[in-house]
């Protein structure tokens, strides 16, 4: 290019400034020599960005088309704090979020409904007319009958205007957090008529009556934006050719069909004797362009494939060398319907570069402006553009007519990033104490809360505790949904100290694109897939999917964390499922306090979504203690020993005694019934002994009877251990 070149050279012969000056000279030339293509018609609006500039003009819309619109009244920005967390493990965080109330000019005719918006390029609201973020939307069509919004008459009082004949919407508490605390970037899918766009409405304006016939096939949508009628109609004509009559009956507007039959043959052209005007002795004279590169071969349109964004469609499919005339026309179309019209049009206006003067010494009145006619002699069909009448003839412009009709074409609109449209569904919910880790503090509970939902249009839900009705905030949950589901087939009961090879269970997860894998056993040891049902920890090594959201699990670890008692008890159907992976959420214990349940609000839920903090207690009580030893010796006495666990040691050697994870070690024997036990005893190691005459009168008096031990921890008891039945 030549600014590249002159700037180089400019810089290397006089410094910067000669760079300037090079740079200068060379845009220069360029404009000459790289002079870019005419443009017709009024520009698309390649980003359309919401306005509330005075004086803007507010388009004609016709059919469905996709808009900017301007704001025309709004609120200042309401700011929302809460504060959450403050407990003497967790600091105190409050967070601001913004909303804001405002109303948006859409057309400056009635409309039918208003279909998508987006934001920021995002959608905002999709087609079912479900908005993404939180607020509400009050649409207006435009009627002359609507009334005022309540919104803003409610802050303009009796000066507020009704806005009649122009359709526009109110956001109402509208939450900017998506998108940088400010009013963001609109677009808006406007119907306002179904169908094709009719001409008839096009020129509704006129008061002059009209007959229109002209159909305008394959035009989805039509964006008048302001300007005199004839502007549009004119416009509409490059590429739906008009036939126009303005005889003696009202104003007729007709398709022009290449395939009719003439109107009329003219006669022979007549001889100018005094051979002065063009023809000389002929009667007739032709031309023929032959300049080709001002003959339109592209042109741009909105696309209703790209979601009426602009596309763009060339004659021959390919571009022209040279310059080339690019038709800006404000349709929505199809692309094939654009290809079709844009080589129609540059076939059409090829072949009138042949013109055609022709004398004649008759009226007809046939052959008028606008009317097909054949000539004597020439081949095809002639279009009377212009006649005058001299002293000497009728003198008559004509240009040549294209053949037959083309055929439909295939477009290619090209490729579009379409942004998903999934409605928001309500939150689903669970929540559950978990097994002590072995992080954090050892006398606090550790809850999780599941939320989740039925599909991924789920934007996720605020998380609050729940003390008998009153709501406090957590957290946010985010958009990543939890897997859970419900036991759909009973867990049997089973040993935990084995791998369970055999049996299998089926669960139903709360959406079917929820996937779970197979994973084999050394990754079981690290972690891997843990699931709690109901109030058993287990894990799996096999999953596979039965169809829809039903999956199959085998190869089973029972009573994991210190479950076990469940997985002897079993579970029956009906129980919640939760997958214990990253995506449940852990909720601070100094926040959530003594609350026994949490609620969550999405943007679906016309009420909380509420659960009850299950397996209460899971996280502080003591692990059962193992490994129930009774000794006999020689002399009578006995001693009943046992193996201690400890919480969040779940790696255990089998060489090394666990952590002591309780202030004290200190163990309770039982004899009899857990509940109403008969005796007690206290000790602080792991055994009991018994001299041969207390173990005698022990056997004696209570025979048939058991004898079990329970770890006593800091806030609460273990499950009992067995230790052995008197005989």
């Amino acid at each position: 290019m030549a600014t590249l070149i002159l700037t180089t050279v400019g810089t290397v012969l006089g410094g910067p400034i000669g760079g300037a000056l090079g740079s200068l000279l060379g845009n220069q030339i360029d404009r000459a020599v790289f002079k870019p293509g005419g443009r017709e018609g009024p520009r698309l609006k390649e980003l359309a960005v919401t306005s509330s500039s005075y004086g803007t003009p507010i388009p004609r819309y016709f059919g469905t088309m996709r808009a900017a619109g301007s704001v025309i009244w709004a609120t200042d920005l309401v700011e929302t704090s809460e504060t959450t967390g403050g407990g003497k493990s967790s600091p105190s965080v409050k967070t601001y979020s913004y909303s804001c109330s405002f109303a948006v000019a859409l057309a400056s005719r009635p409309i039918a409904r208003l279909g998508r918006i987006w934001a920021d390029g995002r959608l905002l609201r999709g087609a079912a007319g479900d908005l993404k973020v939180g607020g509400m939307l009050r649409v207006h069509q435009g009627y002359g009958d609507q009334q005022p919004d309540p919104l803003l008459a409610s802050a303009e009082g009796a000066l507020c205007p009704a806005f009649r004949g122009l359709a526009y919407c109110v956001f109402e508490s509208l939450q900017l957090a998506e998108f940088g605390n400010r009013i963001p970037t609109l677009a808006f899918e406007i119907t306002s008529d179904d169908g094709e766009v009719s001409l008839v409405e096009l020129l509704e304006p006129l008061e002059a009556e009209a007959a229109i016939t002209r159909g305008l096939e394959g035009l989805g949508g039509f964006s008048d934006e302001g300007g005199p009628v004839l502007a549009s109609l004119e416009l509409l004509d490059r590429v739906y050719p008009l036939a126009c009559d303005v005889g003696a009956g009202p104003l007729a507007i007709r398709p022009r069909d290449p395939a009719a039959a003439p109107a009329a043959t003219l006669p022979e052209a007549v001889v100018d004797p005094a051979n002065e005007s063009f023809g000389g002795a002929y009667g007739q004279m032709s031309s023929r362009r032959t300049d080709h590169s001002k003959l339109p071969s592209t042109m741009r349109y909105y696309d209703v494939a790209r979601d009426y964004q602009p596309g763009l469609q060339r004659a021959g499919g390919q571009a022209p060398a040279g310059q080339s005339t690019v038709i800006d026309f404000p349709g929505a179309l199809q692309a094939g319907t654009a290809l079709h019209l844009i080589e129609a049009l540059a076939t059409r206006e090829g072949v009138a570069g042949d013109r055609l003067q022709w004398r004649m010494a008759e009226l007809d009145d046939r052959i008028a402006p606008g009317a097909v006619v054949a000539v004597p002699g020439r081949p095809g069909k002639w279009r009377v553009e212009s006649w005058e009448w001299r002293d000497t003839g009728v003198e008559l412009e004509l240009t040549r007519e294209p053949g037959a009709a083309l055929p439909p074409a295939i477009g290619d609109p090209g490729r579009n990033l379409e942004t998903p449209d999934e409605v928001a569904t309500p939150t689903v919910l669970m929540a559950s104490e978990l097994p002590w880790d072995g992080l954090g503090s050892r006398d606090e509970r550790q809850v999780i809360a599941a939320a989740s939902s039925s599909t991924s249009g789920w934007t996720g839900a605020m998380l609050y505790a729940d003390h008998g009705g009153s709501l406090s905030p957590l957290r946010g949950t985010g958009r990543q949904r939890a897997v859970v589901g419900t036991l759909s087939s009973p867990l049997p009961p089973a040993d935990p100290a084995i791998i369970d090879r055999t049996a299998t269970f089926d669960i139903t997860l709360a959406s079917p694109d929820f996937e779970l894998a197979s994973r084999p056993l050394e990754s079981l040891a690290a972690g891997a897939n843990r699931l709690l049902v109901g109030a058993e920890l287990l894990q799996f090594a096999h999953a596979e999917s039965v169809g829809g959201a039903v999956w199959r699990l085998s190869g089973l670890l029972r009573g994991r964390g210190g479950t076990e008692a469940a997985a002897f008890a079993g579970t029956a159907a009906g129980a919640n499922v939760v997958l214990l992976d990253e995506r449940p959420i852990r909720l601070a214990t100094a926040d959530l306090g003594t609350a026994e349940a949490i609620a969550a609000i999405g943007l679906a839920d016309d009420m909380p979504a509420e659960a009850t903090i299950a397996n209460a207690g899971l996280t502080l009580r003591p692990l059962v203690p193992v490994h129930p030893r009774l000794a006999l010796a020689a002399d009578g006495s006995a001693t009943l020993s046992w193996t201690r666990r400890a919480r969040g040691a779940w790696s255990w050697s089998g060489t090394v005694e666990p952590p002591l994870t309780e202030e004290f070690e200190r163990y309770v024997v039982g004899l009899g019934d857990t509940e109403l036990p008969e005796a007690l005893w206290e000790v602080t190691a792991p055994m009991l002994e018994f001299s041969a005459p207390d173990w005698a009168a022990l056997r004696a008096g209570h025979s048939g009877k058991a004898l079990w031990v329970r770890q006593i921890g800091n806030s609460a008891r273990s499950d009992p251990l067995y230790l052995t039945t008197l005989a």
